[in-house]
């Protein structure tokens, strides 16, 4: 984001006017009241009380002191693959490129081609410690297609890292100092984060490294499309880009949120702003930690909400849990009887609000592990007990 100099002049300069009108106006009211305060000093003998709302208004000043240390900036050198043939025919007229595209490859002129070189780009983001050993949390888009990873401390030090395991379906990645050494780190927060409880983001906006920003928790659960276990906090702390990665931190100095994305008309702050729960990040770091990449649980089912028409026709009370549109049939699900039209009320005796609680409750689960469904079919509930398989990579 740029501010053209001679605006950023001349707001100042009618600031700065603004400002000298005040004082001169404040000088005025105290040179009058002067005279009153000769004839009765005692008029303001007492002092002003502040409210307690005015009174409780946070300072941040302590939390950063003990978190900004453990919040790093990411420099990474991207490298990405050439564009395809397809694509090389756009610098050619219309009528070629569908002549092209008609007869294939056979129909194209034969001349050299000159040798591509992989293109290369930089990216900046953020991330924070959460190992006094040097991991570090940051987002996947951060360091996708990344050949070189630079970490830039609080203190400005710069550490070379290496990329230890991605998950682009939470868009989270484990980053690993190769150096030794013994790092600040902060711990994720055990607890969920309240709405309207005030949070603080620290990152590197616009690569200004360090950056400090206030607000609270907006809204939970949001799903903004980006993936199919979509559960993020909304804040409306200010993030912008090269937030991406830096935590957001509860008033006890624990992360509870990863910020990932915005959502801005114009690519800049509106004060919408979204953060992976601690809970999810806890979880995928673990794992990206132990094998380098998440396994997740699956029970090939294709599922949709369950609206109120439905509930009411299959004889549910409330419009809740998953319907089941297909089971595959070599599916764990579908081996163990559960079929189309069914409804998964429950997962191992907890209820599922709907269709997205469900995918993300049997992804938390690993390959192999036991779980009993609770379906209601035909005006009943039954319980059908299997192992979850292995989530597909694709």
């Amino acid at each position: 984001m740029t501010t053209q100099n001679d605006t950023r002049h001349s707001i100042l300069k009618r600031g700065a006017l603004l400002a000298g009108t005040a004082i001169l106006g404040i000088g005025l009211a105290a040179g009058i009241a002067d005279s009153a305060l000769m004839q009765n000093h005692n008029a303001f003998a007492q002092p002003i009380q502040l409210s307690g709302t005015q009174a409780a208004v946070p300072s941040f000043a302590d939390l950063v002191e003990k978190a900004k240390p453990a919040v790093v900036s990411v420099r990474v050198k991207t490298q990405a693959a050439n564009a395809s043939d397809e694509r090389n025919l756009d610098d050619l007229p219309p009528e070629l490129r569908r002549f092209f595209r008609e007869f294939g490859e056979n129909a194209r002129p034969e001349r050299p081609q000159p040798k591509q070189q992989p293109r290369q780009g930089m990216a900046q983001g953020s991330g924070f410690f959460v190992s006094q050993d040097g991991y570090v949390v940051t987002n996947n888009h951060v360091v996708e297609n990344a050949v070189e990873v630079e970490l830039v401390t609080d203190s400005g030090k710069t550490l070379a890292a290496k990329v230890v395991g991605t998950d682009p379906r939470t868009d989270l990645a484990l980053l690993k100092v190769k150096d030794a050494g013994d790092f600040p780190f902060v711990k994720l927060a055990e607890g969920k984060a309240r709405i309207g409880d005030w949070v603080l983001a620290i990152g590197n906006p616009f690569g200004l490294g360090g950056t400090v920003t206030a607000g609270i928790v907006s809204a939970q659960g949001r799903d903004i499309g980006s993936g199919p276990y979509d559960d993020f906090i909304q804040i409306d702390a200010p993030i912008n880009r090269g937030n991406s990665g830096g935590p957001t931190f509860n008033q006890s100095g624990e992360v509870v949120g990863v910020n990932t994305a915005i959502y801005s008309p114009s690519g800049g702050n509106v004060g919408i702003a979204f953060a992976i729960p601690a809970s999810t990040v806890k979880q995928v770091v673990d794992q990206l930690k132990k094998d380098g990449k998440v396994a997740r649980g699956f029970i090939g089912v294709q599922i949709q909400p369950v609206t109120g028409e439905m509930a009411e026709a299959i004889g549910l009370k409330e419009a809740k849990g998953a319907l089941v549109a297909e089971a595959q049939g070599d599916g764990p699900a579908a081996k163990a009887g559960i079929r189309r039209g069914d409804t998964i009320t429950a997962v191992n005796g907890d209820a599922i609000k709907d269709a997205r609680e469900l995918s993300r409750k049997i992804a938390s689960f690993a390959p192999g592990a036991k779980t009993t469904i609770t379906v209601f079919r035909e005006g009943k509930s039954r319980e059908v007990t299997f192992e979850v398989g292995r989530q597909p990579a694709a």
